[in-house]
């Protein structure tokens, strides 16, 4: 109160900018400067649906192997369908649709779709890698550790892809931001 009791007004003074919504916009910034180009963003959400996708289907299969939670093998008729078959059916499917350029550089949703599907094709694919190599399912033998070999190459190579030399280092230093 003041002096004459009347309540003093509130004076609005600029508030800086929040600290959460400064690092939204950095990140934005580097997103678009880093993956900006559909070419820099097909890698990126391609490598980050097939690491999703491998540990999806690897914590599902261990829990149909388990007898845990919802998850059966599939079997229609009898035969099981091992996850390589959807797999190769999505990767198939991405290849025609990006030699018809669906996805390629027109709109960024069919993109971001398709490089997804090609992530995921990739990791269920190769999760049973050690399957069309042997031409035995050995998943759960010995054998069955070419398929976790095959999936830490070929990830390797997508995150050195999409990685490349300055997102990561300019993500974690603060003091560029400003820049």
């Amino acid at each position: 109160m003041a002096a004459n009791g009347s309540a003093l007004a509130p004076t609005a003074q600029p508030q800086p900018p929040s600290s959460r919504r400064f690092r939204g916009e950095h990140l934005r910034r580097l997103y678009d400067k880093h993956f900006g180009e559909r070419r820099k963003e097909r890698q990126l959400f391609s490598t980050g649906a097939f690491f999703v996708t491998f540990a999806t289907v690897r914590a599902i299969t261990h829990a149909i192997r388990a007898e845990r939670g919802p998850f059966r093998n599939v079997t229609p008729g009898g035969r099981h369908i091992h996850h390589m078959t959807f797999g190769i059916t999505g990767l198939l499917t991405v290849g025609y649709l990006w030699l018809l350029e669906v996805g390629t550089d027109q709109q960024r949703l069919g993109s971001r779709i398709t490089s997804v599907v090609y992530g995921a094709g990739a990791a269920l694919t190769l999760d049973e890698f050690a399957l069309w190599l042997n031409l035995e399912d050995d998943y759960w033998n010995k054998q069955g550790r070419e398929s976790i070999d095959a999936v830490v190459l070929f990830g390797s190579l997508l995150s050195l892809s999409v990685l490349g030399r300055g997102f990561l280092r300019e993500l974690v230093r603060p003091e560029d931001w400003h820049a």
